[in-house]
Formats: structure tokens, C-alpha cells, sequence
């Protein structure tokens, strides 16, 4: 049987002196997508910002394919291809779109197939293809959010973190954001673990989920699962 994918193996993440993971573990297979769940302040973005290298726990491991990369640096973890969408999006405002998307292509694999890339991700978006002279700080807020998971598709990731991707948009384009995650693994075989507040669309395009408070993983299992347990239907879905 092959690894998984990604797998977090009992991390516990520091600032400083407190604490904000408690031997939180959880999985990715290739080829699914897995939502990360919770309210605010649950450690949800401290999760992908250990995964992909920001922070380094002080305990536990992030194995890649079988492979320890608790110690790997986060610009090595995107040419092994993990890429990170970060909440509050994280582009560069007096940049123009084209020059956002041409910067994401620093791995040699990125550079080698930026053309191709580009125009996957305009097509995607194509929005962003009729402003790509434009300054990014110009742009909408939807804009901006399809600019921040662009660049990270121009790094032709096979894992893509999705960090809170609606947050702050209009509840239509908030739905088309989370339903691009599920048109990203369908149409393009891209694996997805999408961290969100909003449970009730994430359980919609997730095949399995976790729920995250205070640091520590509480629940886990399918969206049907989820669904049918009292305490998510409490807490997070208002039934």
C-alpha cells in the first residue's frame, strides 16, 4: 500500500511559551480533498502554516510521501509540491496580476511550465486574464482571492492549503470559492485540504473533514458523519 500522501503525526506548535497545537494528527490521500474545520482561533491556519514550513513544531512530524520533512525548509516543501494559499490572500499590491503570477514561478518546474500554467489559470479565472496589466492592490476583493490561489496553481502544486479562502467575501462568491476547491480536484487532479469557518458549504465538497478547537482535533469522518453528530449540528450548522 502507498503512503499517504500528507500526513501530520502528533505536531505541537509553539509561540513562544504558549501553546497553540496539542498533538493535533490528521491525513491526505492524493487525490482527495479534506476540509480542516472550526471556529476562529481554533489553530486551523497554525495547521497549514506548520505543514508548509512557516512554523516548525516543537513536537511530532509532517511526513510528505513516506518522507520526514519536519525539518525541510518551506522552499523546498513548494518544489516538492506543497503550496499554500494563506489567509488575508498575501499578494503584492504595487505589482501588476501578470507580474503576481510570474513571481509564484521560482521552482524550475514552475518556470518550465509558467505558459502552460498561466493559461490554466486564466482560464480559471478569466477575470484575471482581463486585468493582468492592472496593479493587484486595485483589484476587488474576489479579484485579489483568485490572484492569491493563482499564484499558488502557477507553482503546479500536487497539494494545494486553501487558508480560509472566503473569508470576507459576498456569500456567492464565498460558495464559488469553495466550490472551486472541488473543481480543482475533479478537473485537474489536484489534492486539496481547504481550512474553513464556514462548515456548512465546506461538508459539501469535502470527502472526509476534521474539526478543530482549541488546538486539539475533536471529531473527524465523513461529511455524512459529520452531519448526523449533534454536536456539529449545534455548534456549527445552527440545527
Amino acid at each position: 500500500m502507498s503512503p499517504k500522501l500528507l500526513e501530520v503525526d502528533s505536531i505541537e506548535v509553539f509561540y513562544g511559551e504558549f501553546q497553540a497545537l496539542f498533538g493535533v494528527s490528521l491525513s491526505v490521500d492524493k487525490g482527495e480533498l479534506v476540509a480542516l474545520l472550526g471556529a476562529n482561533g481554533a489553530g486551523k491556519t497554525t495547521t497549514l502554516r506548520t505543514i508548509s514550513g512557516i512554523l516548525r513544531p516543537r513536537r511530532g512530524r509532517i511526513i510528505w510521501r513516506g518522507k520526514d520533512i519536519t525539518d525541510t525548509p518551506a522552499y523546498k516543501r513548494v518544489e516538492m509540491g506543497i503550496s499554500h494559499v494563506p489567509e488575508g490572500r498575501g499578494i503584492f499590491p504595487k505589482l501588476t496580476v501578470y507580474e503576481n503570477l510570474r513571481v509564484a514561478a521560482y521552482t524550475k518546474r514552475a518556470k518550465e511550465k509558467f505558459s502552460e500554467s498561466l493559461e490554466m489559470v486564466y482560464n480559471l479565472f478569466p477575470r484575471l486574464r482581463e486585468r493582468r496589466n492592472q496593479l493587484a492592490g486595485t483589484l476587488s476583493g474576489g479579484e485579489q482571492q483568485m490572484l492569491a490561489i493563482g499564484r499558488a496553481l502557477i507553482q503546479r502544486p500536487e497539494l494545494l492549503m486553501m487558508d480560509e479562502p472566503s473569508l470576507g467575501l459576498a456569500p456567492k462568491l464565498a460558495r464559488e470559492v469553495i466550490f472551486l476547491a472541488k473543481k480543482l480536484r475533479d478537473e485537474y487532479g489536484i489534492t486539496v485540504l481547504l481550512v474553513e469557518q464556514n462548515v456548512r458549504l465546506s461538508l459539501k465538497v469535502a470527502d472526509r473533514a476534521y474539526i478543530l478547537e482549541t488546538g486539539r482535533i475533536v471529531m473527524e469522518g465523513t461529511p455524512e458523519e459529520l452531519e448526523k453528530n449533534p454536536k456539529v449540528r449545534e455548534a456549527y450548522l445552527g440545527i
